[in-house]
């Protein structure tokens, strides 16, 4: 079994940043790719990051590419930091373990999720 928990959402003004946080816990040796999604009501779950753990190579959408940047503090730490936040990176931020990066920014791929920590970007 696997545990993630996620930290450090809150309430920006637009062009501010924020940095999340993902604690994992328990047999997370078999899983190489950590990655962050996004979820706005009405709209489908968005993949915005995520790392290879034994490559180190990393993955961004389009959508956030030069302004967030994930980032692995130790074996069970990682970090997404954003930068010049827009309103329409409002939502529910989550971060999620797979066992390859094959396929990155997609949800299906993913095994465990955390709660998810709420970021609210104004204008």
């Amino acid at each position: 079994q696997v545990q993630l928990v996620d930290s450090g959402g809150g309430s920006v003004q637009a062009g501010g940043s924020l940095r999340l946080s993902c604690a994992a816990s328990g047999s997370v040796g078999s899983y190489y790719c950590l990655g962050w999604f996004r979820k706005v009501p009405g709209q489908e779950d968005e993949g915005v990051a995520a790392r290879s753990t034994d490559t180190g190579v990393e993955f961004y959408a389009d959508s956030v590419k030069g302004r967030f940047t994930i980032s692995r503090r130790d074996a069970k730490n990682t970090d997404l930091q954003m930068d010049n936040l827009r309103p329409e990176d409002s939502g529910v931020y989550y971060c999620a373990i797979a066992a390859s990066c094959w396929t990155p920014l997609d949800r299906p791929s993913y095994q465990y999720w955390s709660q998810g920590t709420q970021v609210t970007v104004s204008s």
